[in-house]
C-alpha cells in the first residue's frame, strides 16, 4: 500500500499525521486548562492539516526534483531541452518507480554497451594480428626471393627466373587479400550497391565452370550438376556479386577437394526462393570448424590452406554477400567426407 507512493500521497499521509498530533497536543492542553471549546478543534484540524500538506508537497516536490536532477545529468546521454529543464514534477506521478526503471534500464544499456565494446576490441585485436600475419607471409618470402637476386642470383640463369615467378606470385597473393580487404570493407561499412536483375541462375553457373575448367582438370576435379539440375531457374540477385559467390565457392571446393573427385552443383526450388548448393567430395571438416568458417581468415588447416593460396576472406566476403541480399547461406560438412555449402536467393 505504501509502495511507490506518488508526492501527493506522501502529503496526505504526512499531513494527516502531523495534524492528528498536534491537535491532540491542543486538547491536551484545552483539558489541562479547564476549556472544553471541542468545536474548534475541528477548525483547528482542518488549518493545520491543509497548512501541513501544502508545505509537505512544496518541500518533497523540490526535494525530490533535486534529486532527480541529478540522477537525470548522470543517465541522461543528451543535454535537455531549457525548456525541460525547469519543468516541475507531476505529484501524481510515481516519481520514485518511474527513476527506478529508467535507472535500470540505464545500467542495462550501458551493461550491453560495454559487452558489444569489449567483444568489438577483441574482434579488431584479433583482426589486426590476423591481417598483420597474412600479409607477413608473402612479404618476408618476396623479401628473400628479391635479396637473395640481389646478392648475384640475378646473374644466375637457373635462379633469376625461377625466383622472379615466385615474387610474382607473391604480389598476386598481397593485391587479392588487398582487395578482398577493400570488398569486406564495403561490405561490412553498407556502402555495397547491388543491382538486381532478373537472371537464370543455371546460366550463370556454366559461366563460372567455364572459367575454372582449367584449375578442376589439372586436379582432375569434374565440376558437374547434380541429378534433377537440369532446369534453369530465374532469381532476383546482382549477377556480379553472386558470381564473385560461385567463384569463391567452386575455387574452394577444387583446393579442397581430393583429386579425381567432384564438384557438383544443385539447385531446389523453395516456393519464393531457390536454393543453390555446392558440394564436393573432399578433405571436409569437423563439427567445431564449421561455425567459423565464415569468419574472417579464419583457417580450417592453416599450413594447407596457404599452400594452396587465398586470402582468408573469400568465405566471409561469400556471407557477407549474400545476408547483403538477405538471403541466407550455411554449411554441411564431415571429414574424409566433403562438404557442401548452400545459399538462397529470391525468385524471379
Amino acid at each position: 500500500m505504501l509502495k511507490n507512493l506518488t508526492p501527493r500521497q506522501i502529503s496526505v499521509y504526512i499531513s494527516i499525521v502531523t495534524s492528528t498530533i498536534i491537535l491532540l497536543v491542543f486538547i491536551l492542553i484545552e483539558f489541562t486548562l479547564g476549556n472544553q471549546g471541542s468545536g474548534i478543534w475541528i477548525l483547528r484540524y482542518g488549518v493545520t492539516f491543509l497548512a501541513a500538506y501544502f508545505v509537505t508537497l512544496y518541500f518533497i516536490k523540490n526535494y525530490i526534483y533535486r534529486k532527480i536532477k541529478l540522477i537525470y545529468k548522470n543517465i541522461h546521454k543528451v543535454k535537455l531541452d531549457p525548456s525541460q529543464k525547469n519543468k516541475s514534477i507531476d505529484s501524481d506521478a510515481t516519481i520514485i518507480e518511474d527513476v527506478e526503471k529508467d535507472v535500470a534500464a540505464w545500467a542495462q544499456d550501458n551493461e550491453r554497451e560495454i559487452s558489444e565494446l569489449k567483444s568489438l576490441e577483441t574482434y579488431r585485436r584479433e583482426f589486426l594480428g590476423n591481417v598483420s600475419h597474412e600479409l607477413k607471409t608473402p612479404i618476408f618470402n618476396i623479401q628473400g626471393y628479391v635479396h637473395t637476386l640481389i646478392d648475384g642470383g640475378l646473374d644466375d640463369e637457373e635462379v633469376n627466373v625461377r625466383y622472379l615467378r615466385r615474387c610474382a606470385k607473391n604480389v598476386d597473393r598481397l593485391i587479392t587479400i588487398v582487395e578482398d580487404l577493400e570488398t569486406i570493407s564495403k561490405l561490412e561499412s553498407g556502402k555495397l550497391l547491388l543491382d538486381i536483375s532478373a537472371f537464370d541462375i543455371k546460366a550463370l553457373v556454366h559461366e563460372v565452370f567455364e572459367a575454372h575448367e582449367l584449375a578442376a582438370s589439372e586436379k582432375g576435379v569434374s565440376l558437374i550438376y547434380k541429378d534433377g539440375a537440369s532446369q534453369g531457374y530465374l532469381v532476383n540477385a546482382d549477377t556480379n556479386y553472386i558470381r564473385q559467390v560461385l567463384d569463391n565457392l567452386i575455387i574452394n571446393s577444387i583446393k579442397y577437394g581430393k583429386t579425381g573427385g567432384t564438384t557438383k552443383v544443385a539447385f531446389y526450388d523453395m516456393a519464393d526462393h531457390i536454393l543453390v548448393e555446392v558440394a564436393d567430395n573432399g578433405i571436409g571438416m569437423a563439427e567445431h570448424h564449421v561455425k567459423h568458417v565464415f569468419d574472417r581468415f579464419y583457417r580450417v588447416d592453416k599450413s594447407r590452406s596457404r599452400e594452396v593460396g587465398g586470402s582468408g576472406l573469400g568465405l566471409a566476403i561469400v556471407k557477407h554477400i549474400i545476408e547483403a541480399h538477405n538471403q541466407t547461406v550455411n554449411l554441411r560438412s564431415a571429414p574424409d567426407v566433403g562438404s557442401t555449402f548452400g545459399f538462397t536467393l529470391s525468385k524471379a
